[in-house]
């Protein structure tokens, strides 16, 4: 594995447990942007891996369903999740009336969780 997808992966963990502890201060509205950006950088590696390097938001998100869910590398529910938790994201960081509740964001955390278990499983292979 290339250096900065490794690099990519540690943040992507960070901002995993980032989440976390901000799902623990009942803050799940900022909870939800850094379970987004756990799978936008586990994205980035897997982009990266394949010579890709994109940092603009739909770029990277059509780029992962074109190289990894179009061609059935990685499951499809992964890119849903992304997507999913981006629009979640732009709410809670813009929204003035934010109105996730903690048990939304909880499983937009475990996703980041297993998408972030996903691309480091492929990038190990």
């Amino acid at each position: 594995m290339k250096p900065i997808s490794t690099k990519y992966l540690e943040k992507a963990d960070r901002a995993v447990r980032a989440a976390a502890t901000l799902m623990a201060s009942e803050t799940p509205e900022f909870a939800s942007g850094r379970a987004y950006y756990a799978m936008f950088y586990a994205t980035q590696a897997l982009l990266y891996e394949k010579g890709i390097e994109l940092r603009k938001h739909g770029a990277v998100h059509s780029a992962f369903g074109e190289h990894f869910i179009k061609t059935n590398l990685l499951d499809t529910k992964l890119h849903r999740w992304l997507l999913n938790a981006y629009d979640d994201r732009i709410l809670g960081d813009y929204g003035a009336d934010a109105s996730m509740t903690a048990d939304q964001v909880a499983l937009v955390v475990e996703h980041a969780r297993e998408f972030l278990a996903a691309a480091q499983l492929f990038l190990r292979k």
